[in-house]
């Protein structure tokens, strides 16, 4: 380019990070300043601490983060921007110290901060702090059905079903609706579209033993249904069929069956991808050697060779 504008810098900074590539984006903004001839913005810093937060690279955001705390010419250091560092912290299982990084702000902590540290408890499986964060965010938040979400998760994954009852009465008292999951995958110009356990597919029958016949196939490779993502008090074979029927499944399994293998299979998602549904892509990626693509509320997973570059976290 003949100039360089903060603009431009952001702009790839941001292509980077969003796909999971930290380093990069690391090698960029010291790039960046090296040159010295474009002032980093407050974008610039977020989209770099987002950066190494999915890259796994919490030393280094940190030292950026205090870096640019210490400068006299410092970047105004905004909520969001702190809401990155307890991002940073929580990818990598700090939670302890994402929670006392909350509590020494000089803000007050709001639904996104507490939904970033909630969205850790789940991943790492920390009931305790998953509760503190999950009461805030509900006080803040009270008609956000995917809060209510995680937190019936978490609580199931310690087997903690009366809780989970107490937030689906809570969101029946709020009248709190969850939307149904669904998903997307074009195929020969038409969108196809799939909700949980979906019967209404003119292919349908395929699409279910396309399902179970991947699901068969992988359990040899290692793969091993994630029951805690079913908040339902039901036999674990129950849950099994539950966790087959999910948008995204039988989404992956209509592409496995009229995508050509010379072209990666793409997925619209319009809530979070659960934890099993993301084992199972990056399973089927593994064994068949597809390469799969899934935008979820949250983030792109790409994935290729069974590994997904958000490194299992978002």
């Amino acid at each position: 380019m003949p100039e360089r504008t903060v603009i431009s810098w952001n702009a790839m900074l941001s292509g980077y990070s969003k796909h999971g590539t930290g380093k990069t984006v690391v090698d960029l903004y010291n790039r960046m300043n090296t040159e010295n001839k474009v002032k980093p913005d407050s974008t610039t810093l977020l989209t770099v601490l987002s950066g190494c937060s999915h890259g796994g690279m919490e030393d280094i955001g940190l030292k950026i983060f205090d870096e640019m705390k210490g400068r006299r010419n410092r970047v105004d250091l905004s909520i969001e921007l702190y809401g990155c560092v307890v991002d940073l912290l929580g990818r990598a299982g700090q939670l302890e110290r994402a929670l006392q990084f909350v509590k020494e702000m000089p803000f007050e902590p709001n639904a996104a901060i507490w939904g970033s540290l909630l969205g850790a408890c789940r991943v790492h499986k920390n009931v305790e702090i998953g509760k503190i964060a999950g009461r805030k965010i509900l006080e803040i938040e009270p008609e956000n059905a995917g809060n209510y979400v995680i937190l019936c998760n978490l609580y199931a994954c310690e087997g903690n079903w009366e809780e989970v009852r107490k937030l689906r009465e809570l969101m029946k008292e709020k009248a709190v609706m969850k939307e149904p999951g669904k998903s997307w995958i074009e195929c020969d110009h038409t969108i196809h579209t799939f909700y949980a356990s979906d019967r209404s597919h003119p292919r349908k029958e395929e699409v279910f033993l396309k399902v179970r016949e991947l699901s068969d196939r992988i359990k040899t490779a290692g793969y091993c249904p994630d029951l805690s993502s079913v908040l339902y008090d039901v036999d674990e074979e129950q849950k099994e069929r539950m966790l087959l029927g999910h948008s995204e499944k039988l989404a992956l399994a209509f592409g496995m069956i009229n995508v050509s293998e010379t072209k990666p299979i793409r997925i619209m998602k319009n809530l979070r991808i659960c934890v099993d549904c993301h084992n199972f892509a990056k399973f089927v990626s593994g064994v068949y050697g597809r390469e799969v693509f899934v935008r979820d509320k949250s983030r792109f997973h790409h994935i290729v060779n069974g590994v997904c570059l958000c490194g299992d976290y978002w």
